[in-house]
């Protein structure tokens, strides 16, 4: 037997949660086959089998916190499946000469390790004290899962015990308690170990940092007007349509090397000046929302701008980011704006400490002069940052760059 063992995953990470087993007991696994998937803080890591043979047994299910190092099953190398039928070996021949009980025990324990059955199931069974092999199961192909396993835990409470009314019961086991209207139904979600290890990380970034939020307003009109006359060709040329993040990551670029105290981190009681652009673009996931990395966006244009965004959204629904697509960040865009917000105070992305929201484009009345008043595509923009090194003065001139280069977006060509 080969013991499945966690890998190391990624560097400072210990643990992580069974997403989903790709194989099931029975199962014939070949070397370098995709065995299960692993989320971790940041991404999800598939892993592979270390060797070839039939998945023997589970010790853990999807939803388990698992250990690098920690075994978590077994594959039978002799490679026989569960379905086929069983081949004596030489040892096994010896067997026969031997004692009639012990020939009993071990036919008792070729039959439990023969049960085709779900880690879920295995699991609950080995908790109640159940023997597979007696569990009843509708399942065509004889596999017992969980709800087999309760409802065969349900038939034996049910049937009169002698014995258990012999002896006294054992304390109930001490549950909170929650008033719970059965009127007002409810459903309890476990939170994933990323949606946790956001969760952990923003509230840690409210206590440690003295962020502050400023905001200002974008009007839209000119960027919008290059994006109608260039998308087309620029599609064609690129094979990537032009967004409104390309503009804005340019412009942050540029002003970011104005006021480089927004491009820093603190470390301790020093303050880490980056000279290098590694934009974080923040991206809606099914497991919550991630920050992958554009790296050098100062030394691309906007088609490499874009291209590189839209790979890293894709990967991202897709659960393939990798560690080093999500690390090193040193300042991030978030846009709400594409759910609808007008308005928001984004949350630092730690270390970093500063983060630009966009909001949704807005028509509304705007003073052109004293006399005249027309309706513009407007934006409001919001500048997180952490005034432990970052004065007001500086966060306002900043976003009053952003704001500037954004309507003559021409000078992103020059300042970008």
């Amino acid at each position: 037997m080969a013991e499945i063992k966690v890998p190391e995953l990624a560097e400072s990470i210990t643990e992580g949660t069974i997403a989903q087993w790709l194989k099931n007991p029975g199962d014939k696994v070949e070397k370098g086959e995709y065995l299960l998937e692993v989320e971790t803080d940041k991404v999800n890591v598939e892993l592979t089998a270390e060797f070839s043979g039939v998945l023997k047994e589970l010790y853990k299910e999807s939803g388990d916190t698992v250990q690098v190092g920690e075994t978590i099953g077994v594959i039978d190398e002799s490679g026989q499946t569960s379905n086929s039928e069983s081949t004596v070996t030489e040892e096994e021949k010896a067997e026969e000469s031997k004692p009639e009980a012990k020939e009993e025990a071990a036919t008792q324990e070729e039959k439990k390790q023969r049960t085709i059955a779900s880690p879920a199931a295995r699991k609950l069974a080995r908790e109640r004290g159940i023997d597979l092999e007696k569990v009843q199961t509708v399942d065509p192909l004889g596999r017992v899962r969980k709800q087999d396993v309760e409802a065969h835990n349900d038939e034996q409470a049910s049937q009169p015990s002698a014995s258990k009314s012999s002896q006294p019961s054992a304390p109930p086991k001490s549950v909170p308690q929650v008033q719970e209207d059965p009127n007002k139904p409810v459903e309890r979600v476990k939170m994933s170990r990323r949606r946790q290890t956001i969760a952990n990380r923003l509230v840690e970034v409210q206590q440690t940092a003295a962020m502050l939020t400023t905001f200002n307003e974008v009007d839209m009109t000119a960027v919008m007007e290059v994006r109608k006359r260039r998308k087309d060709k620029f599609y064609d040329q690129h094979d990537v349509r032009l967004g409104f993040m390309s503009f804005f990551t340019k412009a942050v670029v540029a002003a970011l090397k104005q006021y480089p105290l927004l491009n820093a981190e603190i470390q301790g009681n020093e303050i880490l000046m980056k000279k290098f652009y590694d934009i974080g673009i923040a991206v809606s996931a099914p497991e919550g929302l991630v920050v992958p990395v554009v790296r050098d966006a100062d030394r691309l244009n906007f088609a490499g701008i874009e291209g590189e965004i839209m790979n890293l959204a894709t990967k991202a629904r897709d659960n393939k980011l990798s560690l080093s697509d999500l690390q090193g960040g040193t300042f991030t865009i978030t846009n709400g704006g594409v759910f609808g917000s007008l308005l928001s105070t984004p949350i630092l992305n730690g270390p970093q400490v500063g983060i630009l929201g966009m909001h949704k484009i807005q028509l509304r009345p705007v003073a052109i002069d004293e006399e005249r008043m027309e309706n513009r595509p407007m934006m409001y923009i919001a500048l997180s940052y952490d005034h432990r090194i970052v004065d007001g003065k500086e966060a306002v001139s900043f976003l009053a760059t952003v704001k500037a280069l954004l309507e003559d977006p021409e000078s992103l060509l020059l300042e970008g």
